[in-house]
Protein backbone atom coordinates (compact mmCIF):
# COMPACT_ATOMS: atom_id res chain seq x y z
CA UNK A 1 0.00 0.00 0.00
CA UNK A 2 1.30 3.48 -0.92
CA UNK A 3 0.62 6.06 1.42
CA UNK A 4 1.26 10.19 1.00
CA UNK A 5 0.54 12.71 3.91
CA UNK A 6 0.16 16.22 3.37
CA UNK A 7 -0.65 18.77 6.01
CA UNK A 8 -1.26 15.94 8.31
CA UNK A 9 -3.87 14.26 5.84
CA UNK A 10 -3.01 10.81 5.00
CA UNK A 11 -3.59 9.03 1.98
CA UNK A 12 -3.12 5.52 0.93
CA UNK A 13 -4.03 3.49 -1.96
CA UNK A 14 -4.03 -0.13 -2.63
CA UNK A 15 -5.26 -1.46 -6.02
CA UNK A 16 -5.88 -4.85 -7.15
CA UNK A 17 -6.65 -6.39 -10.60
CA UNK A 18 -10.33 -6.87 -11.75
CA UNK A 19 -10.00 -10.51 -13.75
CA UNK A 20 -13.36 -11.54 -13.52
CA UNK A 21 -14.19 -7.98 -15.23
CA UNK A 22 -11.34 -8.16 -17.54
CA UNK A 23 -11.33 -9.38 -21.27
CA UNK A 24 -7.67 -9.05 -22.11
CA UNK A 25 -8.31 -10.57 -25.45
CA UNK A 26 -10.48 -7.22 -26.30
CA UNK A 27 -8.10 -5.32 -24.50
CA UNK A 28 -9.75 -4.61 -21.73
CA UNK A 29 -8.08 -4.57 -18.68
CA UNK A 30 -10.20 -4.09 -15.15
CA UNK A 31 -8.61 -2.98 -12.02
CA UNK A 32 -10.13 -1.54 -8.58
CA UNK A 33 -8.60 0.39 -6.03
CA UNK A 34 -8.97 1.12 -2.10
CA UNK A 35 -8.22 4.77 -0.70
CA UNK A 36 -7.98 5.12 2.76
CA UNK A 37 -8.29 9.01 3.95
CA UNK A 38 -6.84 9.72 7.26
CA UNK A 39 -7.36 13.11 9.29
CA UNK A 40 -4.11 13.03 11.44
CA UNK A 41 -4.04 16.94 11.97
CA UNK A 42 -5.80 18.87 14.74
CA UNK A 43 -8.21 20.58 12.45
CA UNK A 44 -11.83 19.53 10.97
CA UNK A 45 -11.82 18.96 7.16
CA UNK A 46 -14.06 18.04 4.20
CA UNK A 47 -13.24 16.34 0.81
CA UNK A 48 -14.58 18.73 -1.81
CA UNK A 49 -13.18 17.65 -5.17
CA UNK A 50 -10.72 14.87 -7.06
CA UNK A 51 -8.33 15.24 -9.92
CA UNK A 52 -7.08 12.05 -11.50
CA UNK A 53 -4.38 11.47 -13.58
CA UNK A 54 -4.56 8.22 -15.38
CA UNK A 55 -1.65 6.56 -17.40
CA UNK A 56 -1.53 3.12 -19.54
CA UNK A 57 1.32 1.67 -21.45
CA UNK A 58 1.03 2.98 -24.60
CA UNK A 59 1.36 6.80 -23.40
CA UNK A 60 -2.64 7.81 -23.25
CA UNK A 61 -2.93 9.79 -20.67
CA UNK A 62 -6.63 10.35 -19.00
CA UNK A 63 -7.41 13.10 -16.26
CA UNK A 64 -10.79 12.46 -13.96
CA UNK A 65 -12.06 15.38 -12.20
CA UNK A 66 -14.96 16.22 -10.17
CA UNK A 67 -16.68 16.68 -6.73
CA UNK A 68 -16.71 14.48 -4.06
CA UNK A 69 -15.57 10.79 -3.91
CA UNK A 70 -18.20 7.85 -5.05
CA UNK A 71 -21.20 10.47 -4.20
CA UNK A 72 -19.44 11.86 -0.89
CA UNK A 73 -18.10 14.77 -0.23
CA UNK A 74 -16.91 13.41 3.64
CA UNK A 75 -15.86 15.73 6.75
CA UNK A 76 -13.26 14.14 8.91
CA UNK A 77 -12.44 15.18 12.37
CA UNK A 78 -9.07 14.91 13.91
CA UNK A 79 -8.47 11.00 14.08
CA UNK A 80 -10.89 9.65 11.55
CA UNK A 81 -10.47 7.85 8.53
CA UNK A 82 -12.82 7.22 5.22
CA UNK A 83 -12.21 4.49 2.83
CA UNK A 84 -13.79 3.69 -0.30
CA UNK A 85 -13.14 1.64 -3.42
CA UNK A 86 -13.46 2.22 -6.76
CA UNK A 87 -12.34 1.12 -10.37
CA UNK A 88 -10.28 1.88 -13.44
CA UNK A 89 -10.56 0.68 -17.11
CA UNK A 90 -7.84 0.20 -19.25
CA UNK A 91 -7.00 -0.62 -22.79
CA UNK A 92 -3.44 -1.97 -21.48
CA UNK A 93 -2.36 -4.04 -19.13
CA UNK A 94 -0.15 -2.02 -17.32
CA UNK A 95 -0.79 1.67 -15.73
CA UNK A 96 -0.58 3.77 -13.24
CA UNK A 97 -2.52 6.79 -11.77
CA UNK A 98 -2.34 9.61 -9.04
CA UNK A 99 -3.38 12.94 -8.36
CA UNK A 100 -5.14 15.24 -5.55
CA UNK A 101 -8.13 15.62 -3.30
CA UNK A 102 -9.23 18.86 -2.49
CA UNK A 103 -10.16 19.59 0.97
CA UNK A 104 -10.86 22.31 3.09
CA UNK A 105 -10.58 23.57 6.83
CA UNK A 106 -13.91 23.41 8.41
CA UNK A 107 -13.07 26.54 10.87
CA UNK A 108 -11.32 28.57 8.53
CA UNK A 109 -12.31 27.85 4.95
CA UNK A 110 -8.95 27.09 4.02
CA UNK A 111 -8.53 24.46 0.59
CA UNK A 112 -5.27 22.97 -0.26
CA UNK A 113 -4.46 20.16 -2.03
CA UNK A 114 -3.60 16.55 -0.65
CA UNK A 115 -1.70 14.44 -3.02
CA UNK A 116 -2.52 11.35 -3.92
CA UNK A 117 0.13 8.60 -3.91
CA UNK A 118 0.85 7.26 -7.47
CA UNK A 119 0.26 3.66 -7.56
CA UNK A 120 0.90 0.93 -10.32
CA UNK A 121 -2.10 -0.78 -12.26
CA UNK A 122 -0.28 -3.93 -13.03
CA UNK A 123 -2.07 -7.32 -14.83
CA UNK A 124 -0.25 -10.35 -13.21
CA UNK A 125 -0.13 -12.57 -16.11
CA UNK A 126 2.02 -8.97 -16.91
CA UNK A 127 4.38 -10.44 -13.98
CA UNK A 128 5.28 -13.87 -15.17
Amino acid sequence: METFITKGISISAQPAYRQEQSSPKDGKFVFSYEIIIENRSSNVVQLLRRHWIIFDSIGSVHEVEGEGIVGAQPILRPGEKFKYQSWCPLNTEVGKMHGTFLMQRMDNEEQFNVHIPEFHLICPARMS
